[in-house]
């Protein structure tokens, strides 16, 4: 059976619809609509308890539009997510959490880079190259033999994302990337993110990160999208800004940011 491909010009995550409870009966989103296509980079901002958490969730099946609790629909690139398409959905979005030590729980940097790949069936030389590429991806390829706790709160979090990377998904989920990061390391992730060829959706309180990185910001807000515009036009919008409980660090214009790194925001 051949699997629906997705157009070039179809989005690869589509979220339509999408509405979900949980069984206390909360209402965490009401209607989300969400389309991202490939090769985007776009930052999903908005206050604590938005929503952002439960939607991305869905993106590759942890939660179920269908599960009783919501409606809508979840398709990445044009599969349902759904019981039938969850293994290859897993593998086409990958979610790098919050906190690395979450992802990192084997004794080198190569086991758990591997682990992915080889419950995936990949061996032998296969399996090498595939840990290889995606440590040299993030930098990490020196350190491929360190147990992961002798490593920086930085250097784990970038051998997180390779653990994502090392799946070759389409689409990476990242929750607040730069969280606990100092300057040097956010630099340097930031670097990294942008070199990806991949489509990135990323979840961040972080508004000068989403700025730098994302061309595109999704503000959610008690479970409702409320924006989805041009990041710099997000940021700028002083009444939607303070609607929905979104500040900007003492000091930070987003108008006056300059070229270069922090001003190369194109996808």
């Amino acid at each position: 059976m051949t699997e629906p491909v997705s157009e070039p010009s179809a989005p690869v995550l589509d979220v339509r619809g999408l509405a979900y409870a949980y069984p206390d009966g909360h209402q965490a989103l009401f209607g989300v609509d969400l389309q991202v296509r490939r090769g985007e980079r776009v930052a999903l901002l908005g206050p604590n308890g938005a929503g952002k958490t439960t939607l991305v969730l869905h993106l590759n099946g942890i939660l179920g539009a269908g599960s009783g609790h919501g409606a809508g629909s979840v398709r990445v690139s044009g599969l349902p997510v759904e019981k039938a398409h969850l293994a290859q959905v897993r593998r086409q979005v990958g979610i790098v959490f919050q906190d690395p030590d979450d992802q990192l729980f084997m004794g080198s940097v190569r086991a758990d880079v591997a682990f992915g790949p080889r419950n995936a069936g990949l061996r032998g030389a296969e399996l090498e190259d595939r840990v290889q590429e995606a440590l040299a991806l993030v930098g990490m390829a020196d350190l491929a033999d360190r147990p992961p706790h002798h490593l920086s709160f930085g250097q784990r979090r970038r051998v997180a994302v390779a653990t994502v990377l090392a799946m070759r998904p389409e689409v990476l989920v990242l929750d607040e990337p730069s969280s606990n990061l100092d300057p040097a390391s956010r630099r340097e992730l930031a670097d990294i993110l942008r070199s990806l060829e991949v489509t990135v959706l990323m979840v961040t309180h972080d508004l000068p990160y989403a700025l730098e990185l994302c061309p595109r910001s999704v503000v959610l807000s008690d479970g409702h999208v409320v924006a989805d515009a041009p990041t710099l036009e997000v940021l700028t919008d002083a009444d939607l800004m303070r609607a929905h409980r979104l500040e900007l660090p003492w000091g930070f214009d987003p108008r006056t940011v300059g070229p270069g790194p922090v001003g190369s925001v194109g996808p």
